[in-house]
Parts: C-alpha cells; sequence; structure tokens
C-alpha cells in the first residue's frame, strides 16, 4: 500500500464503488498501531514465589494494557494460552455429532443405501469434525476419541445399538469401510507440514 502511486486509478468496481485498497485486518492493525505508538512490553506486576520475585509482563499500547485471555477463538478454531488442542479437539468432535443429530429420518432409512449413508456422513459429519486438525497433537487419547466418534456414526447408520454385542470390526465389514478418518488427519497435518521447493 505504501508503493502505491499518487493518482492511482485502477481498482475494481462493486455496487457502483471503486475499491481501491484492500487490506487484510492484521496490515489494518499494524498500520494503526505503527502510527500512533509502538506497543511496549513492561512489567505490569510482581508475584513471589519460592525465594524469588517474578515479574509478570503485559503488553501496553498507548498506556494501556492489552488484556491477556486463556482462550481464543480464530477463524473457526480454538487457540488456547498453553497451545494445546484438546479442548479444540473435542468440541470440533461435538460440532460434528451436532451436524449429524438432525437428519435422523436419512440415518433411520430403509429407501437410501448404507454406503450413500456413509458417503452423506464423510460429506456433512467428517468436515466439520476434522475443520483445522492440520494443527492437532494427536495423542494415544484423541486417537481413542476420533475411533468411537467414527464408530458412533457407523452405528448409528446401521441401526446397531451399543448393546447389541457387535465388535467394532464386525461395525466395520457390514459397513464395507476401513478406519480412514485418523488416515486422512494425519495426511492432512503430513501436507501442512511439508515443505515444498
Amino acid at each position: 500500500m505504501r508503493e502505491t502511486p499518487d493518482g492511482f486509478q485502477g481498482g475494481l468496481q462493486i455496487a457502483w464503488q471503486m475499491i481501491t485498497h484492500l487490506r487484510y485486518a492484521d496490515d489494518i492493525i499494524l498500520l494503526a498501531t505503527s502510527e500512533a505508538e509502538q506497543p511496549q512490553i513492561q512489567p505490569t506486576h510482581q508475584r513471589r514465589q519460592d525465594q524469588g520475585i517474578i515479574a509478570s509482563y503485559g503488553i501496553l499500547v498507548q498506556n494501556e494494557q492489552l488484556e491477556q485471555i486463556d482462550t481464543f477463538p480464530y477463524l473457526g478454531s480454538l487457540t488456547t494460552e498453553d497451545g494445546e488442542y484438546t479442548t479444540e479437539f473435542r468440541t470440533r468432535l461435538n460440532r460434528g455429532q451436532a451436524i449429524g443429530a438432525p437428519p435422523q429420518k436419512i440415518w433411520k432409512s430403509h429407501s437410501i443405501s448404507i454406503s450413500t449413508k456413509i458417503r452423506l456422513m464423510k460429506a456433512l459429519v467428517w468436515t466439520v469434525a476434522t475443520y483445522g486438525c492440520k494443527s492437532w497433537t494427536l495423542r494415544k487419547n484423541e486417537k481413542t476419541y476420533l475411533d468411537a466418534f467414527v464408530m458412533k456414526g457407523l452405528r448409528k447408520i446401521l441401526r446397531v445399538s451399543w448393546t447389541a454385542k457387535k465388535t467394532n470390526e464386525w461395525v466395520l465389514n457390514k459397513a464395507e469401510v476401513k478406519r480412514e478418518l485418523l488416515d486422512t488427519v494425519k495426511a492432512r497435518e503430513l501436507a501442512y507440514y511439508m515443505v515444498t521447493p
């Protein structure tokens, strides 16, 4: 934006209005803070720990301290102060299950084939549940939760109760699918960290 020549006549016509400057919100904030006053990092308070005194630092903009928060929703994903994604992971799975709840008539219908129901589940439920999965850190517990999430959906499609004493392998064979959601998440994570030359 700083290199745009004076008198520039180009742009984009939208609803009888010429748009000549498009900026990201981050750029606007950066420009506003650079034109006003540079953010300063200063000790805002102290606390005792064991034998020493530890200063806690805060960010001051125009002599006002910015509030520090524990969690922050950004583009549909929940970012936490500690960098862990356990809360985000479980929130995503819950949202996926919530999306899968309303179309009960589809899951219970005898006129729709099982393969069509599974394709619908992958398109509607799995995409919501795995949004932002590139940044997840999958440990053993998360893998178990992800597997249980898939099995719950397949059992709903097949109308197999948890009390029916049918193993997960039986459900997978009956649905004629493999455990692919975990592999999909891993592939997305790997693609996210791959560096192209």
